[in-house]
């Protein structure tokens, strides 16, 4: 696991950039807006609520996640306002909803559905965030650029909040496989993801945590990994956990420890994507391949 020191120096190239992200009215999302903005960069923010702060080079549109189309305009107003989009930063979240432990039950005491609400917004508006960046940053006129996810400590362990802890390793799991499709088109577009510790963001009070004998951490340190995951062109596919003012990067500690329980390697990756092209000659999924049992 690699210890990361974060200087002003690793971000101040983020200066003249134009970075899109979600959730930016609170917590993370308004951290990093303000340290953005800090640094010389011009933000696009969605949120529900507009965000506390007004600046010159901050642009805000209402925008509920969960919304195809409210993600659409948020993308829209940045390349109308500035012609190019360089980041994009899918941060909006909520906190858990449901441990499935509990019989929900409707007025004639039939079992009625979850609630989803965690999953639409952690996990699928993170999706369709990525999705709209990736088709922003590689048809724009000079294509490139980087995507940054929130994930969260909960995306590689178990955590008792199921639904929350279920969207946050979807994130994680989204970005595995969107790295090798990046790299097997020659994309010039980098993805990256994040892990905070317990963070001071209102899904949790402080109180709350410090109760139980954690700690808390400023939310003004996570925003310094997701500027350093936006400036610098040496990340790609990174986890950083944060925890307490401090950093590492723990994706390739954990996939390097499953390659060496399992013996698989780099080469997964070409086996892979054989398997996925004779796939796509045959059909739609692998169990229409020449000798599959399905």
């Amino acid at each position: 696991m690699m210890e990361i020191n974060i200087t002003d120096e690793d971000i101040k190239s983020l200066k003249d950039k134009v970075v899109v992200l979600t959730g930016g009215s609170s917590g993370i999302g308004l951290a990093t807006t303000k340290l953005l903005l800090s640094v010389g960069a011009s933000v696009v923010s969605g949120d529900m609520n507009p965000p506390p702060v007004e600046h010159e080079r901050l642009s805000f549109v209402k925008t509920n996640v969960t919304k195809w189309f409210d993600l659409v305009a948020l993308f829209d107003l940045a390349q109308e306002r500035h012609g190019r989009i360089d980041h994009a930063f899918a941060n909006a979240g909520v906190s858990g909803r449901m441990d499935y432990m509990e019989d929900r039950l409707d007025d004639n005491g039939r079992l009625i559905e979850p609630n989803h609400e965690v999953l639409d917004v952690n996990l699928k508006a993170v999706i369709n965030t990525t999705y709209l960046a990736l088709h922003h940053l590689r048809n724009q006129e000079h294509a490139g650029g980087s995507i940054v996810l929130t994930a969260s400590a909960s995306s590689y362990q178990r955590f008792r909040v199921a639904d929350y802890t279920a969207a946050k390793h979807g994130v994680l799991g989204f970005m595995r496989g969107i790295v090798p499709n990046l790299t097997r088109l020659g994309l010039p577009i980098r993805i990256n993801s994040l892990a905070p510790g317990w963070t001071e963001t209102g899904m949790v009070p402080k109180g709350v945590v410090e109760a139980a004998g954690a700690s808390t951490q400023s939310p003004d340190v996570v925003a310094k990994s997701a500027a350093l995951l936006m400036a610098s062109n040496s990340y790609q596919g990174t986890l950083i956990y944060s925890d307490q003012g401090k950093y590492w990067e723990i994706e390739e500690t954990m996939l390097k420890h499953v390659a060496d329980i399992t013996g698989s390697g780099e080469g997964e990756d070409v086996v892979m994507d054989k398997i996925m092209k004779l796939a796509a000659e045959h059909g739609s999924g692998t169990g229409s391949l020449p000798g599959s049992s399905n």
